[in-house]
């Protein structure tokens, strides 16, 4: 089987994308042969906000009803996949939509969410980020774990900061993830994790998807796909086989913007970080060129079942164990 013919037949899952929604993103997944994708409808939005989104989500995706299907259970994958269609799962990157209430848990799983990043980088009601003093996972933050378990929400720690990321992975009763992150073991940054907590993630059942964003590659801008593949090289053996996939992080189609909102603390307040320039990698720049990827793995050595399983058969796998379906 050709690299292209196994990227056709391989389900492909992109576990963390923040692009622009719109029609031309989603013949870019279909270019790219995804067969689903973890798509952020919440960052700094509150609950109302947050609703808003959803509602022109929704509309969009019945606009385009031809390119994509929604996803709520792991079937959804397999369906949108047997269809020549995307399958699109809701994540949040903050619990901030949650806002006090653990009653709007239940309301956004039935609005079609799948995964909630606990924090965004800084702190909120259930702990804390990557780019503030840690203190850990609150009271309140251990009862939205337990109602994320309660009703089938995968709990996303990338952007968590380091205490507060283990004891959620102790808290939870179901698998968690890194759905976007790179090894600091490659490069020193504050969103990378150490080589203990990737090790420590997987030794308690939790998930790995790498990502691309170059800020955080070795060789930043100038990193090529095959950059990228040394990284999940990287973080597969110390995880393992069974517990990583994708998660590029790709911001295809938003401007700078966009970048100084997400970048600022509540999208307004004091600067978190600057990343200059942001381009992907050499190779897989757009959703579109996402068969390069299967290539490259293949010519790295990895062999045809393992490519399956980073490529999307382990995140089919996990998203199962967390939802029940």
């Amino acid at each position: 089987m050709t690299p292209s013919e196994l990227h056709q037949d391989a389900i492909v899952i992109d576990g963390l994308i923040i692009a622009k929604w719109n029609r031309e993103l989603f013949e870019d997944m279909r270019r790219g042969g995804l067969s689903a994708a973890n798509c952020t409808v919440s960052v700094w939005e509150g609950f109302q906000a947050t609703v808003d989104n959803i509602v022109k989500s929704n509309a969009l995706m019945a606009e385009c009803s031809d390119l994509v299907r929604s996803v709520r259970t792991t079937a959804d994958i397999t369906r949108a996949k047997e269809e020549g269609k995307t399958g699109i799962l809701y994540g949040f990157q903050n619990a901030h939509a949650f806002e006090d209430q653990i009653g709007y848990v239940e309301i956004f799983k039935q609005l079609g969410v799948g995964i909630v990043q606990l924090c965004y980088n800084t702190q909120n009601l259930v702990g804390t980020g990557c780019y503030e003093r840690d203190g850990g996972l609150s009271g309140f933050g251990r009862e939205i774990v337990a109602e994320m378990n309660r009703v089938g929400i995968m709990c996303d720690l990338s952007h968590v900061g380091s205490q507060t990321s283990e004891e959620v992975i102790l808290e939870s009763q179901k698998p968690v993830c890194y759905s976007h992150c790179l090894p600091s073991g490659l490069k020193e940054h504050p969103r990378n994790k150490s080589d203990e907590e990737l090790r420590f993630i997987a030794d308690h059942g939790g998930f790995v998807g790498v990502t691309m964003f170059t800020p955080f590659l070795r060789a930043g801008i100038d990193a090529t796909v095959d950059d990228y593949v040394e990284a999940i090289e990287y973080v597969m053996n110390i995880v393992g086989e069974d517990a990583i996939g994708i998660g590029t992080d790709f911001t295809q189609g938003h401007g700078q913007d966009f970048f100084e909102w997400l970048t600022h603390d509540k999208g307004y307040a004091r600067r978190l970080t600057s990343f200059g320039k942001i381009i992907n990698p050499e190779g897989i720049r757009t959703i579109g060129e996402f068969p390069n990827l299967t290539e490259a793995l293949l010519r790295r050595g990895f062999s045809e079942p393992v490519v399956r399983k980073i490529m999307g058969e382990n995140w089919v796998r996990v998203l199962k164990d967390v939802w029940g379906a």
